[in-house]
């Protein structure tokens, strides 16, 4: 069985594992190290003897054992085991609930927001440290040390597994959305340099930010992001040219468009925006909404996005936020004011390539073609995603 096979199965199921073996024992971080014993089985086993209907419960089963022989080995086994046999850990029901339960563990308060994003990642969304790492951008080591300090801070901490109580919720909500966005984006555009994007990873992040939305309809920000989630997800038959390049929203075939999604998703962000609490995933679904219900991309209503840009920054200004904000800047005050937000915030995100990638096109609308294709050769040499890579490279020399 091709190892991209498995390894997408083992992704799939390493948080649905997790979780319900997190719930059995009450214990994250032993659960956790049960479940990566566990896949390291599967990785020798499923490329012959192929990837189980039910990874999750395989891996649980397996899981299951090596966590009993780390309580042998700790002579806790007779009190361990009598739990154990009460749980049945290794049935065919549906994992959501518990991978839910798990979002709200992982965001524990006792630890800092950052390792509270960090450990959901790596835990419930099966990210590697250095997938967490560049959505971070930060070093690697940085991000494993958040992940393990986290998990010992939790286990400290104690607690139950599960939903907190309502009172409780707006202290770990908010991390909770901001690692299902991270997770998001990773598929949508990977740092894996063999891959453009991850399917699987943006349908696994919508699938739980619906559960979500089932669980908390009356919060706005979880309807938020759920239809930004869909919004991008409905123009995935497009974002991509026959060799594999990215292919820019001004160049995409809109008929080919999922628009009955595009019409859904639109409706959450009138339904969220009834609820007058806006907030920053509601604001990037109205941008999203506005390039995916206008007919043409001349048609665009650039100055509309440009004022929800400005309230964005306003409520979570981050340098990202006022790059892509330059680009709808381009488009209302010109390719000048744009390039001098741009060299404005180039100390900020010095190896960002989108703010390299968007300096070469306002350098070249301009008129100034050597500066452009300097600007593009950083670009090429800060990405790995293959598709960005082939979109830079056929930019003209």
């Amino acid at each position: 069985m091709p190892r991209e096979v498995v390894a997408e199965g083992l992704r799939e199921a390493l948080g649905p594992a997790t979780a319900r073996l997190a719930r059995a024992l009450g214990d994250l971080w032993l659960a956790d190290d049960a479940v990566q014993d566990a896949a390291v089985v599967a990785l020798e086993r499923w490329p012959s003897e192929g990837v189980p209907e039910r990874a999750d419960l395989w891996l649980l089963e397996v899981a299951r054992h090596r966590a009993i022989d780390r309580w042998r080995r700790e002579a806790t086994l007779k009190r361990k085991l009598g739990e154990l046999g009460q749980i049945q850990v290794w049935s065919a029901a549906e994992p959501g609930e518990d991978r839910v339960s798990l979002l709200f563990t992982c965001c524990h308060p006792s630890i800092p927001r950052d390792s509270q994003v960090a450990l959901t990642l790596r835990v419930v969304c099966g990210l590697s440290v250095h997938q967490i790492a560049a959505a971070f951008i930060v070093a690697d080591a940085t991000i494993a040390q958040l992940i393990v300090r986290a998990k010992r801070k939790i286990g400290t901490a104690g607690g139950p597994f599960g939903v907190p109580a309502p009172e409780h919720l707006e202290f770990r909500l908010g991390q909770v959305l901001a690692a299902l966005y991270l997770m998001f984006n990773e598929g949508y555009l990977a740092t894996d340099p063999a891959v453009a994007d991850r399917p699987d990873l943006t349908r696994d992040a919508e699938w739980l930010t619906a559960e979500l939305a089932e669980l908390m309809p009356r919060e706005p920000e979880v309807l938020g992001l759920l239809a930004l989630m869909r919004l991008h997800r409905a123009r995935q038959a497009t974002r991509f040219d026959a060799r594999g390049a990215l292919r820019p929203l001004r160049d995409q075939d809109r008929g080919q468009w999922d628009h009955a999604a595009i019409g859904r998703a639109a409706s959450l962000v009138v339904r969220a925006s009834r609820m007058l609490r806006p907030g920053p995933y509601q604001l990037q679904a109205a941008i999203a909404a506005c390039h995916a219900e206008a007919p043409s991309f001349e048609s665009t209503d650039w100055p509309q996005i440009l004022l929800l840009y400005d309230e964005l920054g306003r409520r979570a200004g981050t340098p990202i936020t006022r790059l892509h904000r330059t680009i709808a800047l381009s488009y209302v005050a010109g390719a000048q004011q744009a390039l001098n937000e741009i060299e404005a915030l180039e100390a900020e995100l010095p190896h960002h390539h989108l703010l390299h990638a968007t300096r070469a096109s306002l350098l070249r609308e301009l008129g100034r073609p050597d500066e452009a294709r300097l600007a593009d050769r950083r670009a090429l040499a800060l990405t790995n995603n293959p598709a960005e890579r082939a979109l830079l490279e056929r930019r003209p020399e």
